[in-house]
């Protein structure tokens, strides 16, 4: 996937409804190398859906306390990643909206890790 194709894709999904199949759930651990990291939100991906790691396209899911094993959000956000082969998709329920200093503070647990750029909906 080209830079371009990227962009267009993840920018293809700002404003809309989708399904999220939540594979990180609030609590979850994911070991790392050198470190662990616990997720205090719910992350997860849209099946079928390619971003540019060549896996299904990630996405954060704000404004949901509780662990979910599926949810379905309006995409708010985009986190682009200037230092990663994929972006990140920024979704919450459909009456809810982040700025994006809320958005980065509640990503920034994964995100401090990279350069990234937080583009929300208007």
């Amino acid at each position: 996937m080209t830079f371009e194709e990227r962009k267009a894709l993840v920018k293809s999904y700002l404003g809309k409804t989708v399904n999220i199949k939540i594979d990180r759930p609030i609590g979850y651990v994911h070991k790392k190398e050198n470190y662990s990291l616990t997720y205090p939100i719910n992350y997860g991906y849209i099946p079928g859906v390619i971003g540019g790691d060549g896996e299904e396209l990630d996405v954060y899911l704000l404004g949901v306390d509780k662990p979910v094993t599926e949810y379905t959000a309006k995409v708010i956000g985009i986190a682009h990643r200037e230092n990663d082969v994929e972006d990140k998709l920024v979704a919450a329920p459909c009456d809810l909206n982040f700025t994006r200093e809320e958005i980065e503070k509640s990503i920034n647990f994964q995100e401090q890790y990279y350069k990234t750029y937080i583009e929300v909906i208007e």
